[in-house]
């Protein structure tokens, strides 16, 4: 049998124990070193490097690894900063990395408008990890500085190990950026309509990256992964044509490259990617698993192919007898080399298996974190080897893989008949997720309860969670504080919030979810269905880290979530107080979802669940409640043909959620960071009363797309950026309210922050917020609104 070697795409960055994130936190509080802090990304790729070789890789990644984003990385490699982070040349390179991320308070101003705010952030194609977007304009330069990836591979070489580099392709790159001041046109370049400006750069970058690839190859680098996920989209044809001299190019070279996709099927690129002048193709077979034999067909027997078995994106024990059978008729049918390959990069599962104890035997028999997944690897590996030595360890291996589904499939955690039978039932009846009347009739309902005036203000739900909050929730899991009493400190940190809010002068209030260790996590703890690790950590952006649930089973809610907390906030004020939940969408998106029934069936039974609690929230008299819905565009299929369907289930989810309130009673939405024009009916099929958007970093130009769609609702753009310690004035607010008032009734408008403020300090919040809340009433004064 042929000789088969394995690699992944990519490791997970932030460290074991969350290394990489305190020692991010601590260097951003002045605490830690610039040198100090490098040479904890140096201990960390070590340390992920070394993992990789103990589970018998045949090559490490280099060039995975990201202090805080890895498409950030790629801006300064190819040195397209925009220029309000060149600053005036005494700041060091990782200070304009950080600006990048995370705004620069201290350059005020600049000729481009932005006051030194950070780059757009969005989502990563279908993921829950947010990128920060490359803005180029006509006049883009690049400027290769290849010092830091250059020393990482001198550093895995210098540890003895066999080097890969990971890169993003050119093509991809560019394709992930925007024409600063021509985003509209870029999104409906996109879509296949105006000439794209991005693509025009294509000729100034590529002698970069053959530079690169040169001095790669000359630093021992065996071979260099170029990753084009791009190729699993719906390209329009100028980015198609574009890939074949891109490539021939680069393969002057003389490196070894390896093209990747993933997350998507390549359908109609199945050809191009097959010819393109590469040494290998990586697969996602996980997500494509049809193409295997048109591939193994389509690419000639000189290329490598990487074959993407075990999936990078759910922490699911991989079927390896399921595997097998896929691996075998591609491996019979090729004479070329194989490599066997996560579908991904692991960057979007946790690190290990080892750190969690505590999880239930059974549960835990069925999962693989990251460092198991390199195991099943190493365990495909030698069931396709002819060594008789080793067929006892892969036999045993493969005996525990087969124990752990058969325990899957017949658990009784997994299955709930009698719930399953109320959710279809409730799916499929004719109208349950739809409103009693229309938006108009609703809103003068709703205006007559609420009495809020023109531009009303509020917040997104979350305030800063404190050290002494963080300390509390750590205590009463311990075990070291009673329940009576941890709810007696979460009480006090709402009565707070709620006087800091009154005292600000905002209209609409929140509760300030001092109770909640996340917007997903927090609901999934009271769900049945969902288990939680105690380290199951994934990098999100930056420093922040999320701790995805695991939805195992059927989902019911056994009892109220959210009522006690809202019902004591509302007797603290006479203003309207928000109900904060997570929509359906959300929840499932930014969980571990069960792989063994259709993800719209998931969905409907949290849907149900959710359903009920708006129900209690509306008997408890609270007037306004928000169902976030941040993950409905990244749920999205990649391929548009997709859509529809899951636009229908998702869509419908949400309704059901929400249908079972009154008129009177005002139901708000919340979406952020991600693309919104391309799904605006759908947005609108949603009906929530208002919606609020991320939208600072743009400079309001989503809502040019709201705008031109007539989108028939109210809409809170966001005003400011919350993910930057910047604190803008009143008047750059007050500025992108009258940006927002041509585009959008000002009669329709609210006025709040782009998301939730827990990652904050109070002293900045207060300072925004006050800075908002002048921006509101300067525009009620201007508009003579009130």
């Amino acid at each position: 049998m042929k000789l088969v070697q394995t690699h992944i795409p990519g490791f997970p960055r932030i460290g074991a124990a969350r290394e990489l994130k305190f020692a991010l936190e601590r260097f951003w509080r002045g605490e830690l070193s610039e040198s100090s802090l490098l040479e904890t990304g140096s201990k960390l790729r070590a340390q992920h490097w070394e993992m990789q070789r103990q589970q018998g890789l045949d090559f490490v990644t280099v060039g995975d690894f990201a202090l805080y984003d890895h498409v950030a990385n790629h801006i300064q490699l190819f040195g397209c900063e925009p220029e309000r982070f060149g600053f005036r040349g005494s700041e060091t390179p990782l200070a304009r990395y950080f600006a990048m991320a995370r705004g620069d308070g201290a350059h005020e101003s600049c000729a481009c408008g932005q006051n030194g705010a950070a780059l757009e952030m969005t989502k990563w194609f279908d993921t829950n990890y947010h990128y920060l977007v490359p803005e180029f304009s006509a006049g883009t330069e690049f400027a290769l500085h290849s010092e830091q990836l250059l020393a990482e591979v001198a550093e895995a070489r210098a540890a003895g190990h066999p080097v890969k580099v990971a890169l993003l392709g050119p093509l991809t790159f560019l394709w992930l950026g925007k024409v600063r001041d021509a985003g509209a046109a870029t999104a409906d370049a996109a879509a296949g309509g105006a000439h794209d400006a991005r693509l025009d750069l294509l000729e100034r970058l590529l002698p970069l990256y053959s530079r690169l690839l040169v001095q790669l190859r000359a630093a021992g680098a065996e071979w260099v992964q170029l990753d084009e996920p791009i190729l699993g989209l719906d390209l329009p044809n100028a980015w198609r044509n574009a890939f074949e001299p891109a490539y021939w190019l680069l393969s002057q070279s003389g490196t070894q490259l390896m093209l990747a996709t993933y997350f998507s099927p390549l359908e109609e690129n199945v050809s191009l990617a097959c010819r393109l002048p590469v040494a290998g193709l990586h697969v996602d077979a996980v997500r494509a698993a049809s193409e295997l034999t048109s591939l193994a067909d389509w690419l000639p027997a000189h290329k490598v192919l990487s074959i993407g078995i075990v999936d990078g994106r759910n922490i699911w024990r991989t079927d390896l007898d399921a595997a097998l059978a896929t691996l075998m008729p591609v491996l019979a049918k090729r004479s070329g080399a194989v490599w066997l390959s996560t579908s991904c990069s692991l960057l979007h599962v946790p690190y290990s298996l080892a750190a969690e104890p505590a999880l239930d035997n059974e549960l835990r028999s069925w999962l693989a974190f990251a460092e198991e997944k390199l195991a099943e690897l190493a365990l495909l590996k030698t069931a396709l080897s002819a060594d008789e030595r080793v067929s006892g360890q892969a036999a045993r291996g493969f005996a525990a893989a087969r124990a752990a589904h058969a325990s899957r499939r017949t658990s009784p955690l997994v299955h709930n008949a009698g719930l399953r039978a109320r959710v279809a039932a409730l799916a499929a009846e004719k109208a349950p997720d739809r409103r009693h009347s229309p938006f108009a009739d609703r809103q003068r309902q709703q205006q007559a309860r609420l009495k809020l005036p023109a531009f009303p203000t509020t917040t997104i739900g979350s305030f800063p969670q404190t050290p002494h909050i963080r300390a509390a929730r750590a205590a009463f899991k311990r075990g070291e504080l009673t329940a009576a009493v941890y709810e007696q400190a979460m009480r006090e940190e709402i009565a707070h919030a709620i006087r800091e809010q009154e005292v600000l002068g905002l209209d609409v209030l929140v509760h300030g979810e001092a109770e909640r260790n996340d917007m997903v996590e927090y609901f999934g703890e009271q769900l049945d269905g969902f288990a939680f690790t105690a380290n199951g950590w994934v990098q999100s952006y930056g420093s922040r880290c999320v701790k995805p649930p695991i939805i195992y089973g059927d989902v019911q809610r056994p009892q109220p979530m959210t009522v006690g907390w809202a019902e004591y906030a509302q007797s603290l004020t006479a203003k309207p107080v928000k109900g904060m939940l997570t929509g359906p969408v959300t929840i499932l998106q930014w969980s571990f979802v069960r792989d063994d029934q259709p993800r719209d069936a998931t969905a409907w039974q949290i849907a149900a669940a959710i359903r009920e609690e708006v129900r209690d929230l509306e008997q408890a008299g609270i007037g306004i409640i928000q169902i976030d819905e941040p993950a409905l565009r990244e749920g999205l299929p990649l391929r548009r043909s997709r859509w529809d369907a899951y636009l229908a289930w998702a869509t419908k989810a949400f309704r059901l959620s929400a249908a079972v309130a009154g008129d009177a009673t005002q139901i708000h939405t919340h979406m952020c960071y991600a693309e919104f024009n391309d799904i605006l009916p759908a947005i609108a099929a949603l009906d929530a009363d208002v919606i609020t958007i991320e939208s600072s970093r743009s400079a309001m130009e989503l809502l040019g797309g709201f705008a031109r769609f007539r989108y028939p609702n109210e809409i809170g753009p966001g005003v400011y950026d919350i993910h930057s310690p910047r604190v803008p004035g009143s008047e750059e607010m007050a500025a992108l309210l009258r940006k927002a008032a041509k585009v959008v009734p000002p009669a329709q408008l609210w006025v709040n922050p782009d998301c939730g403020l827990k990652t904050r300090a109070w002293p900045e919040t207060t300072a925004a917020l006050q800075n908002m809340i002048t921006a509101a009433r300067q525009l009620r004064k201007e508009m003579e609104l009130s």
